[in-house]
């Protein structure tokens, strides 16, 4: 307990660090799997050949050479000054949006095929069909693998900490080099993760429940 009650700042802030790195690299991941998911089945060839790309592109590279690439590479060709904070959740952002991809792309596919065809038949364009019909069918079908896909983005932002970037896991390594025991700094940070995860478990879980309800 003292080591909790000694470093309370520290421990604060890394909590803060991982909660915002992960809130901002869960929006990132979000939107842009949608917007990928999109393009995997669209009727236009150059966007699926761009989705599919993406997709095993970042599906098949370490999650450290990404943070790699964002905190040394992108800051001298692409956006000098750029702060390693925003590096580092464009970086968890973009590898996470690869499976967001795949979660949508499964629920999308578990909407009959008729619904998109009496969509179309009416007039509706693929991006509107896709928006108003096909999505909100999804979206019971994609909660569970996102809840699971955003757990592993919280314990991946732990890398985010030997790029520079303030977080909880980052804070261990600093500690222990102070000269405390090892065992006690552990589980303090990882009372910290399982706050952060058990609430998205319990926040996936009331969407789900709520989507039952209505269905």
């Amino acid at each position: 307990m003292n080591v909790l009650l000694d470093n309370f700042p520290a421990f604060r802030d890394g909590f803060i660090g991982t909660l915002s790195i992960t809130l901002f690299s869960s929006a990132i991941a979000l939107v842009l799997g949608i917007v990928i998911a999109g393009f995997r089945v669209s009727p236009v060839p150059p966007l699926r050949y761009f989705g599919t790309a993406w997709v095993t592109l970042l599906r098949n590279t370490p999650l450290t050479l990404l943070f790699l690439i964002s905190a040394f590479v992108v800051p001298e060709v692409l956006f000098p000054g750029m702060s390693a904070y925003v590096l580092g959740s464009l970086a968890l952002g973009c590898y996470t949006s690869a499976f967001v991809c795949e979660a949508v792309r499964s629920g999308i596919n578990t909407v009959p095929l008729g619904q998109a065809e009496a969509a179309r038949s009416i007039g509706m364009t693929f991006s509107k069909t896709l928006r108003l019909i096909v999505l909100p069918q999804a979206t019971r079908t994609v909660l569970p693998p996102l809840s699971s896909i955003f757990i592993a983005l919280t314990k991946n932002s732990a890398i985010a900490g030997a790029f520079s970037v303030t977080e909880l896991f980052g804070w261990q390594k600093v500690l222990s080099d102070q000269g405390y025991d090892i065992v006690p700094i552990f589980i303090w940070v990882a009372l910290g993760y399982l706050v952060i995860t058990f609430t998205i478990s319990g926040i996936f879980r009331l969407l789900e429940r709520r989507l039952e309800v209505a269905r």
